[in-house]
């Protein structure tokens, strides 16, 4: 996976927040996963991956639904960072 920035790291929460509190962790740790296979695809074909993009959180989080962007860091968003934080860790 390519490294990540503020902006891969807001839209991977977007779309953590986008599916219900009981199926975050899976949907933060496939985001992963996903961003690191699109990332071996693109250094090994010289292209984005198809579904997932170019290797970046932000692009694997924009493949499937995400909530708009609020503004606002509130409960349920900090709580989605924290999930989102541990499966990157």
């Amino acid at each position: 996976m390519r490294p990540v920035g503020l902006s891969d790291l807001d839209d991977a929460v977007r779309a953590v927040l986008a599916v219900r509190v009981a199926d975050r962790a899976a949907t933060a740790v496939r985001l992963v996963g996903q961003a690191c296979v699109a990332d071996r695809y693109r250094k090994r074909l010289g292209r984005r991956h198809p579904a997932w993009g170019d290797g970046t959180l932000s692009a694997a989080a924009r493949a499937g639904p995400m909530v708009a962007a609020s503004g606002w860091c509130d409960r349920d968003y900090r709580a989605a960072l924290a999930v989102m934080l541990a499966a990157l860790a």
